[in-house]
Formats: structure tokens, sequence, C-alpha cells
């Protein structure tokens, strides 16, 4: 399977307790697996459909609306694939621990 261009993170902000990334995706353009080691808000800039590839081989895919965040805890595994025939992106505000 050819190997796919990775998502581009810029961070914004980064102080003890909180993290701010913009991710930008090309069309099919992947995070790679990752654990996150924070409570975590995502916030779409675009509509969109994400694929979620899960641990144990399961995927998923996922809709997002602009500007409609959604939360997660700490401990989430995956890597998170762009779905769409278009660039994507989104800001992911992590919730650091001291």
């Amino acid at each position: 399977m050819p190997s796919r261009p990775k998502a581009t993170p810029h961070v914004h902000i980064s102080e003890p307790h909180v993290r701010v990334t913009e991710w930008r995706f090309v069309p099919g353009a992947e995070t790679g697996w990752h654990r996150h080691e924070a409570d975590y808000v995502v916030v779409p800039l675009a509509d969109g459909d994400l694929l979620l590839e899960e641990p144990g081989g399961a995927s998923r895919t996922t809709t997002l609306k602009r500007h409609v965040p959604y939360a997660r805890r700490e401990g989430v595994e995956h890597n998170v694939v762009n779905a769409n025939p278009f660039d994507f992106a989104f800001i992911e505000i992590e919730h650091l621990k001291p």
C-alpha cells in the first residue's frame, strides 16, 4: 500500500497548561498513529469527513461540521485521515496537566 501524505501541524499556542494546534490535511493525508496524553477539544474549520483508524484494525468515518466542537478524554489512540477530495483543517486544543 502506498504511503499517505502527512498532515501538517502548526502550533499556535504552547503553554504549560494548554497547547493549540492547527492541523491541515491535503486529500488522503494522515496524522500518523498517536495516543492523546491529555484531554482535548477539536474545532473543525470546514464541513467534512475524517477516517479514524483505531487499534485492532477497526476504522470508522465521522462527519464534522464547521465550528461545531467536540471533546475527548486523554487516552484516545488513532490515526486520523482526511477522507475528503479537498483540503481539510481543524484546531486541536489540548488541556495539559501541570
